[in-house]
């Protein structure tokens, strides 16, 4: 099958796979202290792929690339630069979390924070940029012509997606939006990275190509998209979790 029929369905699968997953929450009638408890499972599900999945495959897609040669007679390799692969590897997660910071204090000059629905929005915009990150890590995986390195980074991307889903809706049922407004949020979500992923690939040419090989902006790409993963599971989803929680709780009386 042609690369580009391929990356077609990956990102068909992809779109109708989160649309799915995120819709069980809205098809599953819950009282109130089972929505909690689900949507606590769901922010673990945010925090535990970032940490568990996309960090780890992206910092394999880097090192990957800078693996050591074989040692012929010859000549001896000269070893990897492991510091400047470190280096790319924090800078460019502390990046996507900065740039994810940017996007919320801009949102938030324009949002009423008075509003609580209005500023968990914020969330959707986070994690619709993460999914344009992964589109363009697997769009960027797809140029290299290489079906092994494509199929671990869409699966990659599908191990934490269909979390990514299933938590984002059941925050925003959680924080009061209507099932209608949550399903265009999803639909905006689950479209993210497939769009990416297509112009990622049919976009550039063969030198951006070479360049993107040489870079590797798969590796990179889905390094950024954990720091503005990581961002939206840490200071939007759990701190309102823990909010809403103590609020459960009453002080036993002391005398």
């Amino acid at each position: 099958m042609d690369g580009t029929w391929v990356l077609v369905l990956l990102a068909l699968v992809m779109l109708i796979g989160s649309y799915v997953a995120g819709s069980i929450p809205l098809n599953v009638s819950m009282s109130e202290d089972k929505l909690q408890k689900v949507t606590v499972f769901g922010a673990g599900l945010l925090v535990g792929t970032a940490l568990a999945v996309i960090i780890p495959e992206g910092v394999r897609a880097l090192l990957s690339e800078h693996a050591p040669p074989l040692v012929t007679k010859d000549y001896t390799a000269e070893p990897p630069h492991n510091d400047d692969i470190h280096s790319v590897i924090g800078i460019t997660l502390v990046l996507g979390f900065v740039f994810m910071l940017l996007v919320d204090q801009l949102s938030s000059r324009y949002n009423d924070q008075s509003n609580p629905i209005e500023k968990n929005v914020t969330a959707t915009v986070g994690l619709v940029v993460h999914a344009a990150a992964d589109g363009i890590a697997l769009g960027a995986a797809a140029t290299t012509s290489h079906a092994d390195v494509e199929l671990i980074v869409f699966l990659a991307i599908m191990l934490h997606k269909a979390p990514a889903a299933f938590g984002l809706v059941t925050f925003l049922m959680h924080a009061g939006l209507d099932r209608n407004r949550i399903r265009k949020h999803l639909l905006v979500f689950s479209c993210a990275a497939p769009l990416l992923a297509m112009l990622t690939y049919f976009g550039i040419g063969n030198e951006s190509k070479q360049t993107l090989s040489y870079f590797n902006a798969t590796g990179i790409a889905m390094l950024f998209s954990a720091g503005t993963f990581l961002y939206v599971a840490t200071v939007h989803v759990l701190p309102e979790l823990t909010q809403t929680h103590s609020h459960t709780h009453t002080l036993l009386p002391t005398q």
